[in-house]
């Protein structure tokens, strides 16, 4: 009886043991992911983090298997690809997406707004995750801002571009719908490129100038082989947000414990992405200064002036897009309040102080 008993009781045991590692084998979800940077462009870097961290963090419950971009379908996919569900997880720049609605050009990316800090407060604090849910949720999709890098390079060319006046007739790579807007009334026509194209077209003289990356992205990209000159600010882009895009169906089959930590690992990666590209942007200035490439500093005129230019194409796609209003209304409200800090933090303070943006006034009117 009592052989029988520990019979009962040890198979007992065993079947249990069974069930336990069936439910979590079950549990374990296993995604696609993949992105809109091939592995020739360090970007890439910034989805990758993420991917490793939440296979860490979360291994026991989710594996993610990574793929860089074009090598499952072109970049030019991937939001249909994970709108859809044929992945569960893409990551990308907002900005690609500006077709489909105007308000991804804000959340990707400003003219001469936003910083790297700005983004980074807005998002954790100021309302700005709620507004990445709200535009990528119109396309049946969670969204994790988890990459940011500070402003861009600025323009490279085998021509100097010294002031503004330089841009007159100029045909100049540039990504963006409203960088593209302030350009045209520089007198500059943009031309849209994927990055992989960017050398070539400035190699054969297809564009006078483009714009890509961060320096360290655009020197490993080789554009000191082809570009002798360089216009600085990247007034164009202050400042840039990366994030995946991650099916919503997908989403919602994982726990509660398990999507928190996508989030944390979205955060850690957003604070190492930009320690990451500031190294990584000072390395790449001193190489291209050692490759002989001659910088050209825009005049505050200049810049006063694209200041200017960049509230009107504010206002623009305010009163075109109520969304596009709301995201921007949402920015200038974070920059007012902030500035009560802000100022009085000066030379210390983490943010640019500005005094002729348009009003919340001018932009509600719009809304």
């Amino acid at each position: 009886m009592k052989k029988m008993t520990k019979f009962t009781l040890t198979g007992l045991a065993a079947g249990v043991a069974l069930a336990t590692l069936a439910s979590t084998a079950q549990a374990q979800e296993r995604w696609t992911m993949t992105t809109t940077w091939p592995d020739s462009l360090d970007l890439i870097e910034i989805d990758r983090h993420w991917a490793d961290l939440v296979n860490k963090l979360a291994g026991d419950e989710l594996q993610i298997e990574f793929r860089a971009g074009g090598t499952l379908m072109p970049g030019t996919e991937v939001f249909d690809a994970t709108e859809t569900g044929s992945i569960e997880a893409a990551g990308d720049w907002p900005g690609y997406w500006a077709g489909r609605s105007p308000a991804f050009s804000p959340l990707a990316t400003t003219t001469s707004l936003f910083n790297a800090v700005d983004y980074i407060n807005w998002i954790q604090q100021w309302g700005g995750f709620d507004l990445y849910q709200e535009v990528y949720g119109d396309y049946n999709m969670i969204y994790l801002p988890y990459g940011v890098t500070n402003n861009e390079s600025g323009f490279r060319g085998g021509t100097p571009i010294e002031s503004l006046a330089d841009l007159e007739g100029k045909r100049v790579r540039l990504s963006g719908r409203d960088q593209g807007r302030v350009l045209e009334q520089l007198g500059g026509s943009q031309v849209t490129l994927a990055g992989g194209e960017i050398y070539q077209a400035i190699e054969r003289g297809v564009v006078d100038g483009a714009e890509f990356s961060t320096p360290g992205v655009d020197y490993n990209a080789g554009f000191s082989e082809v570009a002798d000159y360089w216009s600085v600010p990247g007034w164009h882009q202050s400042a840039s947000v990366f994030g995946v895009m991650i099916n919503k169906d997908a989403w919602d089959a994982l726990s509660e414990e398990t999507q928190e930590k996508l989030k944390i690992a979205a955060d850690a990666t957003l604070a190492w992405s930009l320690a990451w590209s500031e190294r990584e942007s000072t390395e790449g200035t001193i190489k291209f200064l050692e490759d002989g490439t001659v910088i050209n500093q825009l005049s505050e005129e200049d810049l006063a002036r694209i200041q200017d230019i960049t509230n009107d194409v504010i206002l623009q796609g305010a009163c075109e897009d109520p969304m596009h209003a709301k995201v921007y209304h949402s920015m200038i409200s974070y920059l007012e309040h902030y500035a009560n800090w802000r100022d009085i933090s000066v030379p210390y303070n983490m943010s640019r102080t500005m005094d002729n943006l348009p009003s919340l006034e001018e932009i509600e009117a719009c809304l």
